[in-house]
């Protein structure tokens, strides 16, 4: 758990996390909590690592309540054109406003999300010294309000490229770990 090997796996991992192969994306979100679980405790500062849990939970929550929405979008359309025999103009309306619902769900947790990461990488930019992690953790929380028109997207990646970056220019020989050091043995 050194300074070092945090900074190395949540690089790693946002590497993974920019490339646009979902699997591997998944692994990318591991590693990074994995390197900054370690860069918590390196800096002994537990709102990184806490940060970061919290935004890692609200965007579980909000795949999964995105998931039921349209599992029970898709299977209570079924049920009510079975049944009812509903379809046209009124079978749209119903699978317009589930998805209004859907998009609404997704967007309030995605919000969430970005809140406690740019909280966990302000603490990290504090911590390290590196103020692109603050510049990528606010362009994280512009484009989650953004995806709602799309170019949110484009930020969130281009955040992700600074973010990247950020881990790798953390100095390994910082004040911080040099303090954690227990003192050489007397001669």
């Amino acid at each position: 758990m050194s300074l070092e090997s945090g900074k190395n796996l949540a690089g790693i991992g946002s590497i993974f996390l920019v490339l646009p192969v979902p699997f591997l994306s998944l692994v990318g979100i591991i590693v990074v909590i994995v390197g900054m679980h370690n860069l918590s405790k390196a800096y002994n500062d537990e709102s990184i690592w806490k940060n970061t849990l919290y935004a890692v939970i609200f965007g579980s929550i909000g795949i999964v309540a995105s998931g039921v929405t349209l599992v029970s979008l898709f299977f209570g359309g079924i049920f009510t054109a079975a049944t009812f025999g509903i379809g046209g103009a009124t079978g749209f309306l119903g699978l317009l406003v589930g998805l209004i619902i859907f998009l609404f769900i997704a967007f309030i947790f995605y919000i969430l999300e970005a809140v406690y990461i740019r909280r966990a990488f302000d603490s990290l930019a504090t911590r390290s010294g590196v103020g692109l992690f603050r510049t990528g953790g606010l362009l994280l929380l512009i484009g989650a309000i953004l995806t709602i028109v799309l170019v949110g997207l484009l930020l969130i990646f281009i955040a992700w490229i600074l973010i990247l970056v950020a881990f790798f220019q953390i100095p390994v020989n910082s004040a911080s770990q040099q303090s954690q050091m227990p003192p050489p043995p007397p001669s």
